[in-house]
């Protein structure tokens, strides 16, 4: 399937309205914090010297944003965007809906706002499909067999940790704080616009799987999934990978004293981080060709009847 013209335009303006919204916030949390250092490193979880600011981004506003603007330059671009379209919408329309039960005027326009450009996404590129008018116009490439399945493996791998990690931390804390993990209750301190992290976990695993999924198939919209899904992977780790090296480098006993190794959190975002990578470097080139058709031929004759009837 390829996407019209009206569609594909449509998309490339809900695109830009939706990379749009959260870089205004962006835009509002390095105006308070003074230096994009100091937002990276509250993103990356390292808050202690900004304790008295709250931003009110995460890590996951800049992602989307940059998906957002990925999937706009697709759209103009190509006919084949129907799958960044909906992964895309599909993501962002997934991790703002609890932003609808937030406390805050603003972070709930927000919210709204991005649910519904998320929603005309989903709704554009589902109605604006049709197919080939031509033999001759391509359609979406399948990924190549060896590097899709490597990909889905790493992605299963990376949902399977997190689900650990999810399950550690429900395992640990009251049943009433867990429960807040997924809701975004009042114990769940995190920044305005920020995820509950239980629900954010479960949105990242239904993607990795899916990108996983889609991956082993060889399907033709693996690309758009699998190249968000290892955006968020790589992003996720790196930061974390970032903020650990930091805690275990940094001298000043105000900040931290005598910090011990977290090696299953190093081995975690250090796999985050390469996998992520491995993901983008599998599924971000071409795909494979599709088989030429078998060149036409005509119908063969018939052999004679046997025996022969009379006058033949």
């Amino acid at each position: 399937m390829t996407v019209t013209r009206p569609a594909r335009l449509t998309g490339a303006a809900l695109a830009a309205g939706l990379a749009l919204v959260p870089f205004v916030w962006i835009l509002r949390d390095l105006a308070a914090l003074g230096s994009p250092a100091d937002l990276f490193w509250y993103w990356a979880g390292d808050r202690f010297r900004l304790s008295r600011i709250r931003a009110a981004t995460t890590l996951l506003d800049p992602v989307l944003c940059l998906a957002a603007v990925g999937t706009a330059l697709s759209a103009l671009r190509s006919r084949h965007a129907a799958g960044a379209l909906a992964a895309t919408g599909a993501v962002a329309f997934a991790v703002r809906l609890p932003g609808l039960w937030t406390h805050g005027t603003g972070p709930l326009v927000t919210a709204l706002t991005e649910l519904a450009l998320a929603a005309g996404l989903l709704v554009t590129a589902l109605a604006g499909r049709r197919p080939p008018v031509a033999p001759e116009e391509r359609t979406p490439t399948r990924p190549h067999r060896g590097p899709a399945v490597a990909a889905g493996l790493l992605l299963i791998a990376a949902a399977l940790v997190l689900v650990v990690q999810e399950v550690r931390w429900i395992t640990r804390v009251d049943p009433r704080f867990a429960v807040d993990r997924f809701t975004g209750g009042r114990s769940v301190l995190g920044a305005a616009l920020g995820v509950p992290p239980g629900w954010l976990a479960l949105v990242l695993v239904a993607l990795y799987l899916t990108a996983a999924g889609s991956a082993l198939a060889a399907a033709r919209h693996t690309r758009p999934l699998g190249v968000l899904a290892g955006g968020l992977l790589l992003t996720g780790g790196l930061a974390e990978l970032a903020r650990l090296v930091r805690v275990h480098l940094h001298h000043d006993v105000w900040y931290v004293t005598a910090p011990e190794v977290d090696v299953p959190g190093l081995a975690t975002s250090g796999y985050a981080a390469l996998a992520g990578a491995a993901v983008l470097a599998l599924l971000a080139g071409r795909g494979a060709p599709d088989a030429a058709p078998a060149p036409w031929a005509p119908a063969a004759t018939p052999p004679p009847p046997y025996p022969r009837p009379p006058g033949w």
